[in-house]
């Protein structure tokens, strides 16, 4: 009777080991299980938020300066403006339309798979025209305050519009822009308008920003980068 008791229980203990044991593999999938849909929840909030909210970008060129420099990074609100259905650009949602001294970000009329960045100076129905480097909307001079200049020639308007460009009035649903360095930028004055559809966004802050133009990516290089930590948080006007 003894020995019976004995076998018993063995075999009683050894069913209780192999049931810890299948608890331990069901809790450690479980834990598998929550962390991937933890990560995929990330990753669709964030396809989200960069879709439909906030988008960042970096600045390559200096088209903007002194407003925006190379190696800026910036967030872009792609909210401002209107919700689209990504891939077909449809607006679903119209808040309101750029204003004028926006910085916005659009696709580029010649290049619509590059993105460009530049400061809105004419709305729709402006008749816009520039004398000497000087901005006139409807006739009339524009408080052009971020405007940069680094040459003070002036270009001869038959040959170049660069100085002197127009008049020229803003069609129905598209913009006039300029990049803040008026001699080195490459805009509506070369290419033509932007129609507001392209428009992606409207840059509001510099979350980031270092120099790399004198970075070779070399191991030594790495620890002279130029980290601008005053540009960190800079709000865009």
């Amino acid at each position: 009777m003894k020995a019976d008791t004995i076998n018993i229980q063995r075999i009683k203990s050894k069913k209780n080991d192999t049931k810890i044991i299948l608890d331990d593999e069901v809790s450690n999938k479980s834990k598998i299980r929550e962390n991937i849909e933890a990560i995929i929840i990330a990753v669709i909030l964030a396809l989200f938020i960069r879709t439909f909210i906030i988008q960042a970008f970096k600045i390559p060129s200096g088209s903007m300066i002194p407003t925006l420099l190379i190696g800026d990074h910036i967030l872009v609100n792609k909210f401002v403006y209107n919700v689209k259905i990504p891939f077909v650009n449809w607006t679903i949602i119209p808040f309101k339309k750029p204003q004028r001294q926006d910085i916005v970000v659009f696709k580029y009329p010649k290049d619509p798979d590059k993105d460009y960045i530049k400061r809105v100076i004419g709305i729709a129905g402006d008749i816009v025209e520039i004398k000497e480097k000087k901005v006139f909307i409807n006739g009339k001079p524009i408080k052009d305050e971020h405007a940069y200049f680094t040459d003070n020639n002036v270009k001869n308007g038959r040959f170049f519009s660069r100085d002197n460009y127009g008049p020229e009035k803003v069609p129905e649903n598209h913009l006039f822009v300029l990049g803040d360095n008026r001699d080195n930028s490459y805009d509506s004055r070369y290419w033509g308008f932007v129609n507001i559809d392209a428009v992606k966004g409207n840059a509001f802050i510099v979350y980031s920003s270092w120099d790399t133009s004198d970075v070779n990516w070399t191991l030594s290089d790495f620890f002279n980068i130029n980290i601008r930590w005053g540009r960190f948080g800079h709000i865009l006007r």
